[in-house]
């Protein structure tokens, strides 16, 4: 039973029978979209992490944020705590952007996956913007030197195509991947 179908059962089943649910709703299709889209942050941020901690000489801006709002102590008192704090907030990121691209009705002439990854460009870079803009410079009254802004919009682009790429392959009911791929079973 695929996940849509198990969201639809639920409605039924708290629906009064007088009440009819379309076969198919942009409703569902986005709720289950966005249950996908918090898989999909949660892979996207661990690969964005992975590129990110080698190269950038400073851990997640939550980490500031943690420290400045919430702690009492200095940054490097906090790393794990600011890195699950990010994680969090970007799956939750990936569940926003895995309803809104259900609802998207615009590219269709393209393939999902390819939609996924220019529109997961489009809100990587969005976040990455609010985070410099917002979180860094307003909240933290902190600002990059030219090679760390670079390497934090590097990040985030490749969270964005991560995170494109997962919800697109994902939300518009590939049900059998051997048969909608053509994939050839191991004889």
């Amino acid at each position: 039973m695929s996940l849509q179908d198990a969201i639809e059962r639920r409605l039924h089943r708290t629906a009064r029978d007088d009440d009819r649910l379309p076969e198919s709703s942009r409703g569902i299709h986005a709720a289950v979209a966005a249950v996908r889209g918090l898989q999909a942050g949660f892979v996207a941020t661990l690969i964005m992490t992975a590129f990110r901690l080698p190269i950038m000489r400073s851990l997640p801006p939550s980490t500031n944020f943690w420290a400045r709002y919430i702690g009492c102590g200095d940054t490097g008192d906090y790393p794990v705590i600011g890195l699950l704090l990010h994680l969090l907030y970007e799956t939750c990121g990936g569940a926003v952007f895995g309803g809104l691209f259900a609802l998207l009705s615009a590219e269709r002439t393209i393939e999902p996956e390819q939609r996924g990854i220019v529109w997961g460009s489009v809100f990587g870079m969005v976040l990455s913007v609010f985070g410099t803009q917002v979180v860094l410079e307003g909240l933290l009254d902190s600002r990059l030197d030219a090679d760390e802004l670079t390497l934090f919009h590097a990040g985030h682009l490749v969270y964005g195509i991560a995170l494109g790429a997962w919800v697109g392959s994902r939300t518009e009911g590939v049900e059998n991947v051997q048969t909608e791929y053509d994939y050839e079973p191991d004889a």
